[in-house]
């Protein structure tokens, strides 16, 4: 490596640093917040007793695990002009990530909700709570515990997976990258960079997951 290209990669890492703090973080953290609302809602719907929820939610699973993100994201921005629908590229990449986790994220809660054991209900019903009650205040808390590992590993795929808003032209940092990499023609230098980036906050990430993970299981039942 010659003094030009560690110029470059010194030149390079705050711009980076900067999209990934000012940029990706905050459209992750947005886009995973209002996932987590819709894959709730989803998998309650899912595991309704009416079936038009059930035919609704189903569908809506269904396609979104059945396409690729980009597609979607591809749709969102570039497809709804068509129609007169035009969004801005932070707003679609937004919607897009949403749909994407609430999808994920429901399979999680439903199954988490459904590995709850029967007598926990049967318990609540004795106690006179309605079907409501025992969900919010008994199957729902442990449901909570048993998603937050799958939750957490969605999580960090998904900071990865906003890198795709830059084919949307949201400039989070794999945009910046591609910019740089069009002013310095050295895209192995820079491309490495931002992965090394990536890896940095994947890693601070799973840390964080560990010890949340940890602390939930001393209140798990033994």
């Amino acid at each position: 490596m010659d003094e030009r290209q560690i110029q470059i990669m010194m030149d390079s890492l705050l711009p980076l640093l900067k999209a990934g703090v000012s940029f990706t973080i905050p459209l992750t953290l947005i886009s995973f917040a209002l996932g987590l609302v819709l894959a709730l809602i989803t998998a309650l719907a899912r595991l309704s007793k009416w079936r038009i929820f059930k035919l609704i939610s189903g569908f809506y699973v269904w396609v979104i695990r059945g396409t690729p993100l980009l597609v979607q994201l591809y749709i969102i921005f570039f497809g709804l002009p068509s129609v007169g629908i035009t969004l801005d590229p932070f707003i679609a990449s937004v919607i897009g990530f949403t749909l994407s986790v609430g999808a994920y994220g429901s399979e999680i809660m439903r199954a988490a909700i459904l590995s709850i054991q029967e007598g926990q209900w049967e318990a609540g019903y004795s106690l006179g709570m309605t079907r409501w009650q025992v969900l919010r205040r008994i199957v729902l808390p442990q449901a909570a515990r048993v998603s937050v590992p799958p939750l957490a590993n969605s999580f960090i795929s998904l900071v990865k997976d906003t890198s795709l808003a830059a084919t949307i032209t949201y400039v989070e940092m794999f945009r910046t990258a591609n910019q740089i990499v069009a002013d310095t023609y050295e895209p192995l230098l820079v491309y490495t960079e931002a992965g090394v980036i990536y890896l940095l906050f994947s890693t601070i990430l799973t840390v964080l997951q560990n010890y949340l993970e940890k602390r939930l299981s001393r209140f798990s039942v033994r």
